[in-house]
C-alpha cells in the first residue's frame, strides 16, 4: 500500500492513487490495458481509413459510425495512456487543470457517444421504414446538421461541469482513489456543499442519455413492426440484418454504462476497488470491441478489409 504525506496539500494539483488496494499488481493490470487500447486505436483508426478511402462506403450509416469511432478513440485517449503512466511509471500527479481537461474528455465523449447512436438508430429506421426516401431524408447537408446538433448539445451539457468544479474551495486533501478525473469523484475533495454538482453530475447527464435510450428504443420497434410487415423470410432477415451490427454496440454499450450507474449510486456494499477496475474496463473494451464488431458483422466493411489486407498480403 502506497502511503501519500497530505500535509503538503496543493491546490494546483492532484494525486492519482490507481486503483486502491491492487497498488501491488499495477504493472501487471497495464498489460492487459495496453493490448486493449492498442486494438483500440489500429480498430479504429482502419475503420476511419476504410471510410474516407472508399467511394461505397460514403453513406449516412457510415459517416455516422466514423463519428462513433473518433468518439471511442477520444474516450480511450482521454484515459488510458494517463492510467498507464500511473500503472507503469508511478506517474500520479495531475494538475487542477489538466484534470478539468482528463474530465471534460470523458464525459463528453460518453455523452457524444450515446448521442451518435441514437442518431445511428434513426439511419436505420429511415433505411428499413422508408427505404425509398432514405437519400432524400438524409441529405448531406441533413447529415451536417444532425452532426453539428448533437455535438452541441454534447458540450452544453458537461461544459458547465468545469464551472461547477472551479468554483469549489478545495481544502481537504489532494488525493483522488481512481485511475482518472471524473466529477463527482473531484468535487467530494472540496470543502462546501456540492448539492448543486451532485444534482447536475447525476440528473442531467444521466437524464439525457436516458433519453437518447428511449428515442433508440422508439425507433427500433417502429423498425421491428416494418420487419414483420414485410412478406418474405429473406426480406425480413435482411432488414433485420442490416440493423445487427448497431444492436450489439448499443447492448455493449448502455448495458455496462447503467450497470455501473446503479452499482455506484445503490451498490453501496460493492467495493470502491470493484467500481474503479469496472470504470477503467468502461473505457477501453467498448472502444476496442466496436470496430471488431462493424467489421466482422457489416458485410460492406468486411469486404473492404478483406480486400486491404490480401492486397497488402500480395505487395
Amino acid at each position: 500500500m502506497v502511503i501519500y504525506n497530505q500535509s503538503d496539500f496543493n491546490k494546483g494539483t492532484f494525486i492519482l492513487v490507481g486503483i486502491p488496494g491492487l497498488e501491488k499488481f499495477h504493472v501487471w493490470i497495464g498489460i492487459p490495458f495496453f493490448i486493449i487500447y492498442i486494438v483500440a486505436v489500429l480498430g479504429n483508426c482502419i475503420l476511419l481509413y476504410l471510410i474516407t478511402v472508399e467511394r461505397s462506403l460514403h453513406e449516412p450509416m457510415f459517416y455516422f459510425l466514423s463519428m462513433l469511432a473518433m468518439t471511442d478513440l477520444i474516450l480511450s485517449t482521454a484515459g488510458v495512456p494517463k492510467t498507464l503512466s500511473i500503472f507503469w511509471l508511478e506517474d500520479r500527479t495531475i494538475t487542477f487543470t489538466g484534470c478539468l481537461t482528463q474530465m471534460f474528455f470523458l464525459h463528453y465523449s460518453f455523452v457524444l457517444d450515446s448521442a451518435i447512436l441514437m442518431a445511428m438508430a434513426f439511419d436505420r429506421y429511415v433505411a428499413v421504414c422508408s427505404p425509398l426516401r432514405y437519400t432524400t431524408i438524409l441529405t448531406p447537408k441533413t447529415i451536417v446538421k444532425i452532426v453539428v446538433g448533437i455535438s452541441f448539445r454534447s458540450f452544453c451539457i458537461i461544459f458547465p461541469v468545469m464551472f461547477l468544479l472551479k468554483r469549489l474551495p478545495y481544502c481537504k486533501t489532494n488525493i483522488i482513489p481512481h485511475t482518472y478525473c471524473e466529477h463527482i469523484g473531484v468535487a467530494r475533495l472540496a470543502c462546501a456543499d456540492i448539492s448543486i454538482n451532485i444534482w447536475y453530475g447525476f440528473c442531467v447527464p444521466i437524464m439525457t442519455v436516458i433519453s437518447d435510450v428511449v428515442l433508440i428504443a422508439i425507433s427500433y420497434t417502429l423498425i421491428l413492426c416494418a420487419v414483420f410487415r414485410l412478406p418474405s423470410q429473406d426480406a425480413r432477415q435482411k432488414a433485420l440484418g442490416t440493423c445487427g451490427s448497431h444492436v450489439c454496440v448499443i447492448l455493449m454499450f448502455y448495458t455496462p454504462a447503467f450497470f455501473s450507474i446503479l452499482a455506484h449510486r445503490f451498490g453501496h456494499n460493492v467495493s470502491r476497488t470493484f467500481h474503479i477496475m469496472f470504470a477503467n474496463l468502461y473505457i477501453v473494451i467498448p472502444p476496442a470491441l466496436n470496430p471488431i464488431v462493424y467489421g466482422v458483422k457489416t458485410k460492406q466493411i468486411r469486404d473492404k478489409l478483406i480486400h486491404l489486407f490480401s492486397s497488402n498480403g500480395r505487395k
